[in-house]
């Protein structure tokens, strides 16, 4: 029984994830990768017959992100232009919003685009705000805890009247 390319892809890449030389984060561009050679290898064994032969061109190294986001800058990995953040407008550029530049280049989804200083400064601002505390969800919990409180408050106060009264 014959595989599909895809297939096939997945249990090379499955096999690398189970000998631990792949992490399940890089599996993404990984699966991406292995297919994109596999379908190069089909087409060149299809043009020149069942031998399969070594192409001149090795294939493209496989780009680490982690190095694009540093300290200050996040460097795009389309055009190698430097940014504070990657834009929605800039990525527009490319044809790409946020979730397919992340899937492009096996980023992942919680990673923010943007230099490790500006990710830092916006959770400070958050800490500071605490927006969590202006929901509506948030508001009544508190409201009611306080109600709560009171009504404890009072049944204390209705037993020590009643047993200062005794």
């Amino acid at each position: 029984m014959s595989q599909t390319l895809l297939e096939m892809a997945k249990d090379l890449v499955m096999a690398q994830i189970a000998a631990h030389r792949l992490s399940p984060e890089e599996m993404h561009t990984a699966l991406q990768q292995a297919y994109a050679s596999l379908q190069a290898l089909k087409a060149q064994e299809d043009a020149h017959g069942s031998g399969a032969r070594a192409t001149s061109e090795p294939p493209p190294k496989p780009v680490n992100w982690r190095k694009s986001i540093t300290k200050h800058r996040v460097t795009c990995l389309e055009c190698g232009a430097s940014f504070k953040q990657l834009s929605g407008g800039h990525l527009k550029e490319h044809r790409l919003d946020g979730k397919a530049y992340r899937s492009k280049y096996g980023i992942p989804r919680t990673q923010a685009l943007a230099a490790k200083v500006i990710t830092w400064k916006r959770k400070e601002i958050v800490q500071r705000s605490k927006p969590w505390e202006k929901a509506p969800t948030f508001v009544k919990a508190q409201e009611q805890a306080q109600k709560a409180v009171a009504q404890r408050k009072r049944t204390a106060q209705r037993k020590g009247t009643a047993r200062a009264k005794a």
